[in-house]
């Protein structure tokens, strides 16, 4: 399906977690996060036009698995947006293009949330500065400020507050996409399950990974590369095990499960390491697709009418 003639554009990236550092339960039962982001150049493409209701539709890879209702959060960043700055006639068809794999752990609804925020705004000339629409993908979900704002950065708290971190060089991903997704309060649940009776400690950004963001060096980044979510994941999709393992085999420099899942995450050393993996799991029939992309990219982005 063609984008939607005459209305506002916003491309959007997936994201992956380098380092996703689990805090214990807290009383609202969210975890405190040590979560850092890299955006990484798998994108949905986000059309919003005026209407005379609140629509969705949504093309692409596993499109029919995306709700077209109140609970996809492009369509709670238009109510929400609407109703802060009291636009009169919120009416708007909001077309998702998917290529972000759907509940993969790759923020793919997020990115569809901080999409339809950004060009919301540009189409009713609202005028939010970026605190306001950082405060709102705040309230949409964990990951969707850092949807907004791409790059890599450190979130704290559940994964909303943001710290910036530099990044040199270009690092080359294969990201391989399970059958089926993973709820991610099911993979906290099993989390917590399987640390029940043990100390956790207060998640931290490890210096090591910090700093092979800063010198580009990917040998340095596998090294460091950690998902405390991942043991929960594998636990629930024993399938996975293979997966990674087929990915090291190939000579992937790291394999993790991204973000709670099911998505697996390979770190290769450069573009032609990239696509000899992309290869060898496409080849051991342990996922169902291995896509090459690499980060960090930019956040979301009003493209050309």
């Amino acid at each position: 399906m063609a984008r939607p003639a005459g209305g506002v554009t916003v491309r959007v990236p997936a994201k992956v977690n380098v380092q996703l550092a689990v805090g214990a339960p807290r009383p609202d039962g969210f975890h405190d996060l040590a979560n850092v982001f890299l955006a990484v150049g798998l994108y949905d493409e986000i059309t919003v036009t005026p209407s005379d209701t609140l629509r969705i539709t949504v093309t692409g890879p596993d499109a029919h698995l995306v709700p077209r209702d109140g609970t996809n959060l492009a369509a709670r960043a238009a109510e929400l947006l609407a109703a802060r700055y009291g636009v009169k006639d919120p009416g708007v068809h909001i077309h998702i293009a998917k290529d972000i794999p759907v509940a993969g752990g790759m923020a793919g609804g997020s990115a569809d949330g901080a999409g339809a925020l950004l060009a919301c705004d540009a189409l009713w000339g609202t005028g939010a500065g970026r605190t306001e629409l950082l405060d709102i993908c705040a309230e949409l979900g964990s990951d969707v400020p850092f949807s907004l704002v791409g790059g890599a950065a450190l979130g704290r708290g559940r994964g909303e507050i943001l710290t910036p971190l530099d990044v040199r060089g270009v690092f080359h991903w294969v990201f391989a996409p399970a059958d089926g997704g993973l709820s991610t309060p099911a993979v906290y649940r099993e989390c917590d399950r399987l640390r029940a009776g043990t100390a956790v400690p207060e998640p931290e950004a490890t210096p090591q990974l910090l700093a092979a963001l800063r010198t580009g060096d990917p040998v340095s980044l596998a090294a460091a590369v950690s998902n405390d979510l991942q043991p929960a994941a594998v636990s629930l999709r024993p399938s996975l095990a293979a997966t990674l393992e087929a990915g090291t085999a190939a000579g992937a420099l790291a394999a993790l499960v991204s973000g709670s899942g099911p998505t697996c995450a390979f770190l290769a050393e450069d573009a032609a390491a990239a696509e000899r993996v992309a290869a060898a799991l496409t080849a051991s029939g342990t996922c169902r697709a291995a896509r090459v992309a690499q980060g960090p990219a930019a956040g979301a982005t009003l493209l050309p009418g």
